[in-house]
């Protein structure tokens, strides 16, 4: 139990009144034991020589003194009036072998036991008195004194008096004393509250202004007009709150730019103190851990083996820093840093764990190393276009010339005779130009092809310009599904389209709606069986829209999803590998991301992300 200042004070105060009172208590008890042992050693001496002089007048020498004694009536007298005192016990007479003689009309004792002595125990310091009255079940003090015929000892006159007799006596006379303790302590503990109530008002006033403080409040100040200790302390805690404020606003700029720097951080960041409590994280931790809050046990929040846990501990231990490690999460891999942090002085306050994701550094790299290739290719395309295409074009311009010059070849020539052989020479002289005229067909057919292939080159190396605009989603979806649908029954593929009507992103229109249609076009040839073909749009995290092409053909293999949007890759026999290509090209011009996942036999799923109008 938390016990307060005031509480302490009550205590204190209590505590100690009720020490002097137990003190106090104590030396009027032994002074009281000390008051009833005399008395009733008094008392007993005088009973004892009553009887003495009395038995001197009435044993005679040359007589039986025992036959005296136990008739004599006025012995008797004096023995029973004894009994008045509360505190004796006995008086009676003995011979020398300790048989009673004589004996006040009390209960019959036939031999009496020898007691401590009662004036022995007197010249006994006051403690042992008290001991000896509370020892116990109590016990018999003695007052003796030898009877003698001359030299002759013939018994003796002993008074008991009992301790148990004389405790009863000390109580009695305590209980008023008892009533005053309790009384004094009672008073002290209400003193003690008042004046705890009077000298702590300063501290509540304090504890206010910390309290206040505690909250973020600037400017506090202590009015404690008091020339004490606590006016002391209120200026300096007034200067304190001073310092405090201006250094909050020289630091409340510093503080907001440094947190957004560090929420708009990739890297998930976080700062566990030395006994584990989480004390900040970026919005890329809470992603990464959902559980997370402020002042979260670091064991509470993962597993015992889990890697940034393991990190943490090894960081506390060597407080030095340590990775970059590579570990696996259950989002992917991951590389973490462990960081200690120090103040001015040197004293660790806190560790910072920083958890950085490989995946987007690999789609960096790769962003960066196709960023490369589309530079090298811009460089080329110049040369391709003019060591490449003039010589396509003179070459259709002759074969032009050739085709025409065979037809003329055609016209010009002599009709057939009608000899057998005259026949058979001319059909023979016509077969040359026929073939030649085939021949110069598949020449330009594949000029053609090589044309429109340096023309993709080309078109996939000089992008057009952007014309940025807003673009209402569902209306682009529905242009192109009667461009779509052909090829779509071709081969029995069923077109479903779920795209919200308020959904606009910022993007060309005229590309977009080119790379829609080459991955749709895809899609459908992917099912040459028939399937479906789910086109879905919906918003997604960071003011991004998503747009998923999902199919149900025949997959893509792991190995080949590296690969697909490699310029000129395609594993279909009659593609050119440029369209996926162009779709990258596309996407990455608009400032948005392509995704793809895909399972041989169940299906792709395209997932283009796009910023949102």
């Amino acid at each position: 139990m938390r016990l307060g200042i005031k509480g302490k004070q009550v205590l204190y105060v209590t505590s100690l009144v009720g020490v002097f009172v137990v003190v106090l208590s104590v030396l009027y008890l032994t002074r009281l034991a000390q008051v009833s042992l005399s008395a009733s050693h008094e008392q007993a001496q005088f009973t004892k020589d009553l009887i003495f002089q009395h038995v001197r007048g009435v044993v005679v020498e040359g007589a039986d003194p025992y036959e005296a004694l136990r008739r004599d009536p006025g012995l008797q007298k004096i023995l029973a009036s004894s009994l008045t005192d509360k505190t004796l016990m006995f008086a009676a007479i003995v011979d020398s072998q300790g048989v009673l003689i004589a004996k006040d009309p009390g209960p019959v004792i036939p031999t009496l036991r020898s007691g401590q002595d009662l004036k022995a125990l007197r010249s006994q310091s006051a403690f042992s008195q008290l001991g000896a009255i509370y020892a116990g079940q109590g016990r018999n003090l003695e007052v003796r004194e030898p009877l003698l015929i001359g030299d002759t000892e013939i018994g003796s006159i002993r008074i008991g008096v009992s301790t148990l007799l004389i405790r009863g006596e000390v109580e009695k006379a305590l209980g008023p004393t008892l009533w005053v303790a309790l009384g004094a302590l009672g008073l002290s503990v209400v003193i003690a509250m008042l004046s705890a109530q009077l000298i702590l008002r300063p501290i509540h006033v304090i504890r206010s202004g910390l309290t206040r403080l505690g909250r973020g409040e600037s400017g506090v100040r202590l009015d404690l007009d008091q020339d004490d200790e606590f006016g002391e302390l209120g200026a300096f805690f007034n200067t304190v709150s001073a310092q405090l404020s201006a250094d909050r606003s020289q630091m409340a700029g510093q503080v907001a730019h440094l947190e957004s720097a560090v929420d708009h951080l990739e890297d998930a960041v976080a700062m566990v103190s030395p006994t584990g409590a989480l004390l900040f994280a970026n919005p890329a931790a809470r992603a990464l851990f959902p559980k997370a809050s402020i002042g979260m046990a670091l064991g509470d929040l993962m597993a015992a083996d889990h890697p940034l846990l393991k990190l943490f501990e090894q960081t506390l231990a060597n407080r030095q820093s340590q990775g970059p490690i590579s570990a696996a999460f259950e989002s992917g891999e991951r590389l973490i840093l462990g960081n200690p942090v120090n103040d001015a002085a040197g004293v660790l306050v806190g560790i910072m764990l920083i958890v950085r994701n490989l995946e987007y550094l690999s789609q960096v790299q790769s962003t960066i190393r196709y960023s490369r290739k589309l530079a090298a290719l811009g460089r080329l395309s110049a040369g391709v276009a003019h060591e490449v295409k003039n010589p396509l074009n003179a070459m259709m311009i002759h074969l032009e010339l050739l085709r025409q010059e065979f037809a003329a070849m055609a016209r010009n020539a002599d009709p057939a005779p009608r000899g057998g052989a005259v026949a058979t020479v001319a059909a023979t002289g016509m077969r040359p130009q026929t073939t030649a005229l085939q021949h110069v067909e598949v020449i330009a057919r594949e000029i053609r092809r090589l044309d429109e292939v340096v023309q993709g080159f080309l078109k996939f190396t000089r992008p057009e310009d952007l014309k940025l605009q807003p673009v209402h989603l569902p209306a682009l979806l529905q242009e192109i599904i009667p461009i779509l649908q052909p090829e779509a029954d071709r081969s029995r593929v069923t077109v479903s389209v779920q795209c919200p009507d308020a959904l606009n992103v910022n993007g060309d229109p005229a590309m977009l709606k080119q790379a829609f249609l080459n991955l749709g076009l895809n899609a459908c040839q992917a099912m040459p069986n028939g399937g479906t073909l789910r086109i879905r749009g919906e918003r997604t995290r960071g003011h991004r829209v998503a747009i998923e092409f999902a199919d149900t053909g025949i997959g893509i293999s792991q190995e080949d999803v590296q690969r697909i949007f490699n310029l000129y890759f395609t594993t279909k026999a009659s593609g050119s590998g440029i369209g996926l290509s162009m779709v990258y090209r596309t996407v990455q011009m608009h400032d948005g991301e392509i995704e793809v996942q895909s399972t041989p036999g169940a299906g792709t799923t395209f997932r283009v992300l796009l910023p949102e109008a």
